[in-house]
């Protein structure tokens, strides 16, 4: 038994002030008020710090100088050992716009690289952005690599599929519809992203599986004019369609305050899942970097706490960690620390239908959990009951 006490306990419930975690064999056994005595117990006091479910990152392609697209195992690890550092305890590792082939390279790659990750977050399967995305739309996205859905190519792809999770494509494409019912055959959310749509168009998609927006406001169309005629776009229709769930880049450069406040008061808690979209530079310091592969990425340049395009007309990835999301929606947008890490935890594990065993510290529920303090300062990073990261700063003692 492991026993994490005198700890602000974050749970579904409300706050427990000096609360106890009860774990064993990597399960959340119990979560007590007080600190009773637990015979043979192995224990981390917490130190008055806060406990939560750890954070869950819905969207991230790399950090620590390494992008999944480099397609190494060392590089998935890399990944997965930086994020860990900053609260992340599962993740979903994102590709780019890229050949098939590429992208066939990925899904072998995270396959080899999923029994080998025993130090950093977990992978809970991969996220395909792209390539099926309207041009005007693109972003950084590789212009060569953009395309109209192919069934015999995604087809192709998914074919005994047994680690992508999600896909996310532009739903006014030719085809995209069919795909997007193809996916839900195979148990994969389509998210619509890098979109031009207008709102009839959103519509059908959502009423097809297109039910998450990806990095809302990035890389989608707002208000249109065609032929004269004003049209809602892919943001005003995500902020109308109430079914929908939107992803957040809340580094609050992609977004600044009044955006994040403004997503939060339509969307609320239960509909945004806070992502770090994290490129390669996350927690490397500023200078030139690479966005995708290192074999065909694009070069471009991370300052004043952003990747972009070497022209710097566009933004070319975020360099962010969970850890700054909470504070910001905290700092920036007005949200309570409670609402704020549900966006991270609770929330993507309702979109992603792993709510029966992540993203909330109830009993029966993985042990994944993370202890920070009042500024999100990470102090420890727990995964199924083990401590995987611990900061040097750190007061909570085990």
């Amino acid at each position: 038994m492991l026993k994490i006490f005198n700890g602000k306990i974050i749970a579904p419930g409300g706050l427990i002030d000096n609360g106890t975690v009860l774990i064993k064999d990597g399960i959340i056994q119990d979560i007590l008020a007080g600190n009773p005595e637990i015979e043979g117990a192995e224990e981390i006091d917490a130190g008055g710090h806060y406990v939560s479910a750890g954070f869950i990152d819905l969207h991230v392609h790399g950090g620590g100088g390494h992008d999944f697209m480099d397609n190494t195992v060392e590089a998935f690890l890399g990944v997965a050992e930086t994020h860990v550092k900053y609260g992340t305890t599962a993740m979903y590792p994102t590709t780019l716009s890229s050949t098939k082939q590429d992208i066939l390279d990925t899904i072998a790659t995270y396959q080899l690289a999923l029994d080998q990750n025993t130090n950093g977050s977990q992978f809970l399967g991969l996220h395909l952005e792209g390539p099926y995305f309207a041009m005007a739309q693109r972003g950084a996205q590789d212009p060569k690599y953009i395309r109209d859905p192919d069934p015999e190519e995604y087809k192709e792809i998914l074919a005994d599929n047994k680690v992508v999770k999600r896909w996310s494509a532009a739903p006014e494409l030719k085809g995209a519809i069919e795909f997007s019912r193809y996916l839900l055959s195979k148990n994969i959310l389509p998210a619509l992203a890098h979109t031009d749509a207008v709102y009839d168009e959103v519509l059908e998609g959502y009423q097809n599986g297109y039910t998450l927006a990806t990095h809302l406001y990035s890389g989608m169309s707002g208000v249109t004019r065609r032929n004269a005629y004003r049209y809602a776009g892919v943001i005003e229709s995500a902020f109308l369609i109430d079914g929908m769930s939107v992803e957040v880049i809340g580094d609050g450069i992609h977004l600044p305050a009044p955006l994040l406040q403004l997503i939060y008061k339509i969307k609320g808690a239960d509909r945004i899942a806070l992502i770090t979209d994290a490129m390669r530079a996350a927690g490397m310091p500023p200078g030139e970097s690479i966005l995708g592969g290192l074999k065909n990425g694009l070069k471009v340049i991370v300052e004043d706490g952003v990747a972009k395009l070497p022209d710097r007309k566009s933004f070319a990835g975020s360099v962010t960690t969970a850890d700054c999301l909470v504070r910001n929606m905290v700092n920036l947008a007005g949200v309570t620390l409670a609402e704020a890490v549900k966006m991270i935890t609770e929330t993507p594990a309702a979109i992603m239908g792993i709510s029966d065993r992540k993203g909330s510290l109830v009993k029966g529920k993985d042990a994944d959990l993370v202890i920070f303090n009042s500024n999100i300062g990470i102090q420890k990073t727990i995964i199924k009951g083990k401590v995987v990261y611990q900061s040097v700063y750190s007061s909570a003692k085990v």
